[in-house]
Parts: structure tokens; C-alpha cells; sequence
């Protein structure tokens, strides 16, 4: 176990004096609530999905009462799954495309954002691709697989003048905006103590989680993320060291290339501490904080849901949502109204997640 300092950690994410001091407090949540209002103007954004595998078929049920955007297009290196879609959600011909004329989407007036669904490792190379054509970016979490490929992908967009945004469901999400104000708010006094934690047993070994080269890495990239996520964004600090851990393998020919289990402690300048663990080989999802005058949790807390939550004053109560709608209709609306997007759901987001994701890699090992 290695123990990383706050000088050493922030000088290892690299991170010059201003940036530490950008970043050192998170925007308030509190102003994007999950989109409500009918769309006034009646456009939409067109969205084609690069990538379609099984995120991608839940994506696509998100559009079905989307107010902001619609599925569009497709980019897929499978014929038969190009058939399927284009039957199945009526696409036109001139929006499919493969991987090999990806970039011709230039042309195509009638696409105006690529939402990238692909294997981790083909984040960074569809996200530059797509901005080169002028189309804005979501891009799936996590957003690449380290913190200088993300950096090139926000420098890229930049350049090209195109918005953009990494899928994260849940700040668009009732729930979790209430755990947000309750921690930003400090509804219960300072949070003292969080522990968040995501895992599933899986057995399939051909799946592309488990191959280092397309994941970068095993739970903790994969839904370890949203443990970090929810630390940070409770509590509206980023931390200033961290220790790690890997946990045993106990199944050396699913897990000869990734990490089968990891655990964290994150520490944030207000004294609060973040526990929190991800795995393929037990089944959790939890979020619990401790504060001085109460305490506030979800049991399920970062899946798809539906949630269950509790205070120290009594259960928690919230429409359940389509999580994906939420999210691709709060992005659109910002786009269709020529609006920059906040910088939580933006690359910058993805960036700060991904300095953090490097860094407990580096103390576990």
C-alpha cells in the first residue's frame, strides 16, 4: 500500500497552481435540475450513437420521450446490427455509417451530435474524429484511459468549437441532486464520513471489460468511477491525497489482465473521508455519509436504480426517471440554446475524475 501526500498527489495529477485553485470547488448542482419544462422551441438535437452495444440499446429507450433530442444516426462495424437499428428506430440510410467512413459525417447536415458508446480504449480516437467534423461529443464514462488523453480530447473539441460532455446520468438524477444539496448545503451539518461502493460478480470471460488493452483496467474504471463521483460531488471538494488498495484475485483466468476487486480512501480538505470499493466479484451498491447532525444514504444507490434512500429524519421520496432521457435532454437543451455546458457534466469533469482514477491505480500498485 503506498500512501499518496496532498504536494505530491496534486504536483502528480499535474496540476499547476491555478488549476488546483480552479478546480478546488465544484459549480452548485443545484441549478440543472433534471429537465421538467416542455420545449418551448420545439428543436431538437440530432444524435447518432457510435457504438452499439448494450448501453447503447438502453440509450436508445431514452429517446422514446426525449423533448430535446432525437436518435438520428448510427456507427457500427456490425451489418447486421446497422439493419436492425435502421428497422428498428427507422434511420435513414445516409446517417449509418461504419468505422471506416466515420469521418464523412462532416458532410451530414443532419447530424449534429456523436455520442460515443465504444470500449474505453476508443474514446479519445472517436471523440477527436468526431469533433473534426464539427459535430458535438458526449462521450461515455469512463472518459478516456488517463488523464493526458483527456486533456488532448478538451483541447481538440476546443479547437473544432464543438461542445463537450461525459455521460453522467446521475447529476441529472432527484435522488442524487438531494444528496448534493444536502452535502453542499450542509443540510446536516459537515459530512464527516462517506462510503460508497458499486460491484457485480461476473463470469463471462469474453467480454471486453476484462482485456486491459480496450477497458485500461478493471471495476474501478468501469463503475468504480461513480463512487468517486458521488464523494466529490456531495461533498463539492476535490480530494487532496488518497490511499489504495487491490484486493485478492480469486480467479486468476477471469482476471490475469484487469484488477478483480480495488478499494479506496479518498481525503477532502474539510476533514471528510471517502471509503469506498468496486468489484467483479460480489454484488453491492451503497452510498452512505455521516454527518454531525444526521445522516443521509442509498441502498441501491449508483445503478440504473430504482433508488431507496433515508435520512436521519425519515425515508427519501422521488420520481423515479429515465436516467439516459434526463441526461441527453438537459445536454441538448444547452446546446440548442448556444449555451456552454457546466463544467460538471463537461470534459473537464471527465479530466478531474480521470487525475483522481490514475492516481488510486498508482498508490494501489
Amino acid at each position: 500500500m503506498k500512501n499518496i501526500s496532498r504536494r505530491k498527489f496534486v504536483n502528480n495529477l499535474g496540476m499547476g497552481v491555478a488549476t488546483a485553485a480552479a478546480i478546488a470547488t465544484l459549480p452548485s448542482f443545484l441549478t440543472i435540475p433534471f429537465v421538467k419544462n416542455k420545449n418551448q422551441k420545439g428543436k431538437k438535437i440530432n444524435i447518432a450513437l457510435c457504438g452499439l452495444g448494450n448501453y447503447a440499446n438502453i440509450l436508445a429507450r431514452g429517446f422514446k420521450n426525449a423533448e430535446y433530442c432525437n436518435l438520428s444516426g448510427i456507427i457500427t462495424g456490425t451489418p447486421s446490427k446497422a439493419e436492425k437499428w435502421k428497422k428498428q428506430y427507422n434511420i435513414p440510410e445516409n446517417n449509418i455509417y461504419n468505422y471506416q467512413n466515420f469521418d464523412t459525417i462532416i458532410d451530414n447536415k443532419d447530424i449534429d451530435l456523436v455520442y460515443i458508446v465504444l470500449p474505453n480504449s476508443m474514446h479519445k480516437e472517436y471523440t477527436i474524429r468526431a469533433a473534426k467534423a464539427g459535430k458535438h461529443v458526449i462521450v461515455e464514462k469512463p472518459m478516456a484511459l488517463n488523464a493526458k488523453d483527456c486533456e488532448e480530447m478538451i483541447t481538440v473539441c476546443k479547437q473544432n468549437k464543438v461542445q463537450l460532455a461525459v455521460g453522467y446520468r446521475l447529476h441529472y438524477e432527484p435522488f442524487h441532486q438531494e444528496l448534493m444539496r444536502y452535502g453542499q448545503e450542509k443540510v446536516f451539518g459537515n459530512v464527516r464520513l462517506i462510503e460508497a461502493s458499486l460491484g457485480y460478480r461476473t463470469t463471462d470471460a469474453t467480454q471486453w471489460r476484462l482485456k486491459k488493452d480496450l477497458a485500461g483496467g478493471g471495476p474501478l474504471m468501469n463503475i468504480g468511477i461513480y463512487a468517486v463521483q458521488v464523494a466529490r460531488y456531495v461533498l463539492g471538494e476535490e480530494p487532496e491525497s488518497l490511499t489504495a488498495q487491490f484486493g485478492p484475485v480469486t480467479n486468476n483466468s477471469l482476471f490475469s489482465e484487469v484488477e478483480e476487486s480495488i478499494t479506496w480512501q479518498l481525503n477532502f480538505p474539510s476533514g471528510a473521508v471517502a471509503n469506498s470499493a468496486s468489484s467483479y466479484n460480489c454484488n453491492i451498491d451503497r452510498f452512505y455519509a455521516g454527518a454531525e447532525r444526521g445522516f443521509f444514504e442509498l441502498s441501491p444507490a449508483l445503478s440504473y436504480g430504482p433508488f431507496q434512500g433515508r435520512t436521519s429524519n425519515g425515508v427519501l421520496q422521488f420520481p423515479t426517471i429515465n436516467q439516459q432521457k434526463a441526461q441527453m435532454d438537459g445536454i441538448s437543451k444547452y446546446i440548442i440554446e448556444n449555451k456552454p455546458l457546466p463544467e460538471h457534466i463537461a470534459g473537464i469533469e471527465g479530466l478531474k475524475d480521470m487525475k483522481i482514477i490514475d492516481a488510486i491505480y498508482a498508490a494501489a500498485k
